[in-house]
């Protein structure tokens, strides 16, 4: 958890949009998390997180590191996100939202690892 929420910081990210990254946690549960009160995370929500981790790692190799923070909320030419942000697409497509932008984002640098 302390690496997502590293993230979401670096991406400047709202606690609604964490949130949405996380699956939609109840909000007493996402601040528990936050405190640092995190027993067991569940199958999707740790799945969540790695593609999250992912998509970060990938974004770092593509693009200088300002770009690559601000790249999920930039609006986006790529046909899949017709002109929305990537992080607004991840959102409201769950996990299978978050598989496809990073399997584009793998693709563009070159494979998946």
């Amino acid at each position: 958890m302390r690496t997502f929420f590293a993230i979401a910081k670096a991406w400047s990210l709202s606690v609604d949009e964490q949130r949405g990254l996380l699956g939609w946690p109840a909000t007493s549960t996402f601040h528990k998390y936050k405190a640092g009160d995190v027993s067991q995370l569940s199958y999707d929500m740790l799945t969540r997180i790695s593609l999250v981790i992912g998509i970060y790692k990938a974004l770092h190799i593509l693009y200088e590191d300002a770009l690559a923070d601000r790249w999920p909320k930039l609006p986006n030419s790529n046909d899949q996100y017709g002109g929305h942000p990537a992080l607004a697409f991840m959102i409201e497509n769950g996990i299978d939202g978050l598989h496809r932008t990073r399997r584009l984002l793998d693709a563009r640098r070159g494979g998946w690892n």
